[in-house]
């Protein structure tokens, strides 16, 4: 019997025989199943989007004030972080051209891509509706849609999570959280 995967949609082997392949033979398995190789253009235009996005978050926490650290404004951490990101792009401009384990863009590179856009939707509709309903509907989105979990798991657990989130922050912490309940 084989079961589809729910990332890559391709057959796999059952566990019981996954378990009797030695580690060449998973790797070439591995091997064959990755998506082809994007190239030294792809490695250059993610070196150039992550400079680009690290750049503009220097601008913004720039402006958000940085302080010291002795006494940090909001945007010490931001700016700390973003220059990392400046950093890590560079040097993978730089050093990146050699790798050649870069994927080409699939389906499913779309999920990091998916995934920003919905949690930005909860963070612009939590003053409107609360956390409560926005964090139910974003772990549907990502458990169901991009974790391919089956829909009872998707719904037990995203509820048990929005009730968590809820007793953690709203009960116990009291923080100032929007919330409806």
């Amino acid at each position: 019997m084989q079961a589809a995967s729910p990332v890559s949609g391709a057959n796999e082997l059952p566990a019981e025989e996954l378990d009797d392949l030695t580690p060449d033979q998973l790797a070439a398995q591995w091997e064959e199943e990755k998506p082809p190789s994007a190239g030294a253009l792809a490695n250059v235009g993610s070196s150039l989007v992550v400079i680009g996005v690290g750049a503009g978050a220097v601008v913004l926490s720039v402006a958000m004030g940085l302080g010291t650290p002795s006494a940090p404004q909001p945007g010490l951490w931001p700016f700390m972080i973003s220059c990392v990101m400046v950093a890590l792009g560079l040097f993978q401009l730089i050093m990146g051209r050699h790798n050649r384990d870069a994927e080409k863009f699939t389906r499913m590179s779309m999920a990091p891509l998916t995934g920003l856009v919905t949690l930005a939707a909860m963070v612009a509709l939590m003053p409107i509706a609360g956390f409560e309903l926005p964090a139910l509907v974003l772990c549907i989105i990502w458990m169901r849609f991009l974790g391919g979990e089956t829909w009872r798991s998707t719904l037990l657990v995203s509820a048990i999570v929005v009730a968590g989130f809820y007793g953690i922050f709203v009960t116990a912490l009291n923080t100032s959280i929007p919330h409806l309940f």
